[in-house]
């Protein structure tokens, strides 16, 4: 399943995957989605499509956005 809200990403990487949101995964996973030139990044949308891709990395700038606020 893919997911379209912000909450079920958020379970599917912490829940599902069993990856911890660290500020440091966060960065590196922005930097490299940024990156037109990563093979992941071409990977993620020849398989996702730009819509998703462009959701997703907002969503890792909100998982930023909100650890920035908790710590």
């Amino acid at each position: 399943m893919i997911p379209t809200t912000y909450a079920d990403w958020r379970l599917c990487i912490e829940r599902d995957c069993g990856i911890p949101l660290t500020s440091e995964f966060i960065a590196a996973r922005i930097n490299d989605l940024r990156d037109p030139r990563s093979h992941h990044t071409q990977q993620f949308l020849k398989r996702y499509g730009p819509q998703h891709h462009a959701r997703v990395l907002g969503w890792f700038a909100q998982t930023a956005g909100e650890a920035g606020r908790a710590g």
